[in-house]
């Protein structure tokens, strides 16, 4: 399946211990629809279910540098990780739940649990139905209603907004009341990102199970990600 193609991909540059860079080039124009005029006069391309019909691991990378925003508030997507059906440390690795029911459904959708039972998370459900495989959002760059988001977070440093997946959903106040919702209508707006981006890659946070899988996705540099990737060797 296509996921075995960019595992490979990534396997071959990255291992357990050190992070990989890898410059994506922009996105394919048929995965995305109508454009918005952005304020500096730049169009922006909506992405829509079709871009999340794809394996996981080829949408993770991808998300990196995207415009994601809720209910008008929100950022510039800088953190993801990916996880696909077959992996156990994915929620639907043993079979469909209450929980995990959206994942086992179409892409294009919001799959949101408590971690926990305290933070709210955000993921992306991608690939076709039945795969059950998603995107983790774990931190975006906070570029839109950065008032609203200091006092939901009740915090004023910019870079701790949203620098983890339980900061960027209490920002964003997104809830399990949006489990489930589509991506491509509101509050959801999600703009592909323009132009190419230098993501590194490494191991993903706070698993237990296939913890030397590099699924881990990051914009190069930021200093808006939840975590420092650990230097390449």
């Amino acid at each position: 399946m296509g996921a075995v193609r960019n595992d490979q991909m990534f396997q071959a540059c990255c291992n357990g211990d050190t992070d990989s860079t890898c410059t994506i080039p922009a996105l394919n124009s048929r995965f995305t629809i109508s454009q918005s005029a952005c304020d500096d006069g730049r169009m922006q391309k909506r992405l829509t279910k079709a871009f999340f019909s794809r394996s996981v691991h080829d949408v993770a990378p991808d998300l990196i540098g995207a415009m994601l925003l809720f209910g008008g508030v929100g950022g510039r997507i800088v953190e993801v990780e990916a996880y696909h059906h077959t992996d156990p440390a994915a929620h639907s690795f043993c079979g469909p739940t209450k929980r995990n029911a959206v994942m086992f459904g179409p892409p294009g959708y919001a799959y949101v649990y408590r971690s926990y039972g305290i933070h709210w998370c955000l993921n992306f459900v991608c690939e076709p139905k039945g795969s059950a495989s998603a995107v983790l959002l774990r931190a975006i760059e906070p570029t839109v209603g950065l008032p609203v988001m200091r006092r939901r977070r009740g915090v004023a440093e910019e870079r701790l907004l949203c620098a983890g997946p339980g900061r960027l959903c209490e920002a964003l106040s997104v809830t399990g009341a949006h489990n489930g919702i589509a991506l491509d209508v509101p509050p959801f707006e999600l703009f592909a990102r323009q132009g190419a981006a230098e993501i590194v890659a490494g191991p993903r946070i706070g698993i237990a199970k296939a913890i030397d899988q590099p699924w881990r996705y990051g914009l190069k540099g930021s200093r808006f990600l939840s975590k420092p990737f650990a230097p390449a060797a």
